[in-house]
């Protein structure tokens, strides 16, 4: 089984600070979102069930060089990037994803994260499904190979759904599918050496359609502090009170 993995670099989201309620991304590394190394790990897991290779497909800046190396580290074979600058919106990366897709031979399932880490739009796995016209199933919490069909089970709000999928297919992913495993050193230093593929949109063969969607701000919430200096522990016990936060066992 050939699974392809979309996986999307965004800024680790543990060190991001908030300044004037806007995020400072400055000197924060980029990394894979978690919900996409979980799809990483369904991927691999189906690899070691049922044979076949696990190739990772991100769109992105030139730093994908070397946040790639995570995921070649996880347990996938090979690695396509496709190099672009500046901000994606889910139309342009599902649109130049599935011209990576179509580019490969013998693609059996294409994995996503339900959604990114950074806008969670979940939307560039339907899209892909809908620009490759292939099935798609989404929320999958497992998913097994029998023959050359998946049998996935998807999380409802109020129950489970097990549905029997023809391959070739889409499936998106919960966080809840799987832990991710966390690569050894010496997959670490084997990542350096599997394949891996560089392409611009021009070698897509495509246009980039222009964004559908504009970010007009990206704004933290508003909190107030009350700024209640405290000089003793009666005193922080007094003001927890005072805010009704009292109690005694």
């Amino acid at each position: 089984m050939n699974i392809v993995v979309a996986m999307k670099q965004i800024p680790d989201l543990q060190q991001i600070r908030i300044r004037n309620r806007q995020p400072v991304l400055d000197d924060v590394p980029l990394t894979f979102g978690n919900i996409d190394k979980n799809a990483l790990e369904a991927a691999v897991q189906l690899k070691e069930a049922a044979g076949g290779q696990v190739i990772v497909l991100c769109a992105g800046s030139a730093e994908l060089e070397d946040t790639v190396k995570e995921a070649l580290a996880a347990g996938a074979d090979e690695a396509r990037l496709v190099i672009c600058e500046g901000e994606l919106e889910s139309s342009q990366s599902a649109r130049l994803i599935a011209a990576a897709v179509k580019q490969m031979e013998a693609v059996d399932l294409i994995l996503f994260g339900e959604g990114s880490g950074d806008n969670y739009s979940s939307q560039v796995s339907s899209r892909v499904a809908q620009i490759l016209g292939l099935p798609q199933v989404a929320y999958a919490n497992n998913i097994q190979a029998e023959g050359g069909a998946l049998r996935v089970t998807r999380s409802l709000e109020d129950c489970e759904e097990i549905l029997e999928l023809q391959l070739p297919a889409v499936v998106s992913v919960t966080a809840d599918i799987n832990e991710a495993r966390i690569p050894s050193v010496t997959q670490i230093l084997k990542a350096g050496r599997k394949p891996k593929e560089t392409l611009d949109i021009g070698q897509l063969g495509i246009a980039l359609p222009a964004a559908g969607v504009e970010t007009l701000s990206n704004l933290a919430p508003e909190t107030e502090r009350k700024q209640v200096v405290v000089k003793t522990v009666a005193d922080l016990v007094k003001a927890l009170e005072t805010e009704g936060f009292g109690g005694r066992g």
